[in-house]
């Protein structure tokens, strides 16, 4: 990838992956606050200012790198701290607030069509400004049902992981939490091997095409 495709790259991605970041862990912050737990409010975590959830590394140092590199993309934000003992009712609320951080980006899916279904009415699609601004509400779309999905893999520690803990009966849910030490291992040997694109392509395009129909988008 050349600088000159990479700036424009890193110019259209940016903003929507800010938003799908900081509005996804803010929102575990919110929900869990909301059932009891203030950890997250009391460390300044249920906020909008992307510094508080962004991880250099994680989330500027190895996305760049991978992308730029060509090869899979992946990364990671600052996770939320949340005390699940302190929930009113631990089991059954943590699932809202695991959750809470997928539905965030589902809502911001809708978002970003909306947007886009009104610049492409409003906004003329002769010069730069129109098409530019077009091009990142379609990377907010992609990147939300993104980060929707993947958050959303039945394996811990991801959000997907926690609502499944919360669901099984107590037996199984003890056992399945016994996995989260190795859950981030088996989540990067998925993405190193094309294994996660696999499992999720087909319910990511299936998205896709499900919102730009229901948006009336070519």
């Amino acid at each position: 990838m050349d600088l000159h495709n990479g700036l424009i790259m890193v110019l259209v991605n940016a903003l929507p992956v800010i938003f799908a970041i900081t509005l996804h862990e803010a929102a575990h912050g919110y929900v869990a606050k909301h059932f009891g737990d203030s950890t997250a409010y009391m460390l300044g975590r249920v906020t909008l200012n992307p510094a508080k959830h962004i991880d250099p590394i994680g989330t500027i140092l190895v996305p760049a790198v991978t992308m730029f590199a060509g090869g899979f993309l992946f990364g990671w934000a600052k996770p939320v701290p949340v005390n699940f003992n302190n929930l009113r009712s631990p089991k059954r609320d943590s699932l809202w607030v695991a959750f809470a951080g997928p539905g965030a980006n589902i809502a911001q899916v809708f978002i970003w069509a909306i947007i886009a279904r009104v610049l492409i009415e409003v906004v003329p699609m002769t010069g730069l400004v129109g098409p530019f601004w077009v091009a990142v509400c379609e990377a907010g779309i992609k990147w939300n049902i993104m980060f929707a999905l993947l958050n959303l893999l039945p394996i811990l520690p991801l959000d997907g992981g926690r609502i499944l803990v919360s669901l099984l009966p107590d037996k199984a849910s003890y056992a399945f939490s016994r996995t989260e030490p190795y859950g981030i291992f088996v989540v990067l040997a998925l993405a190193v091997t094309g294994a996660l694109s696999f499992v999720l392509g087909p319910p990511f395009m299936a998205a896709m095409r499900g919102t730009y129909s229901l948006f009336g988008f070519q």
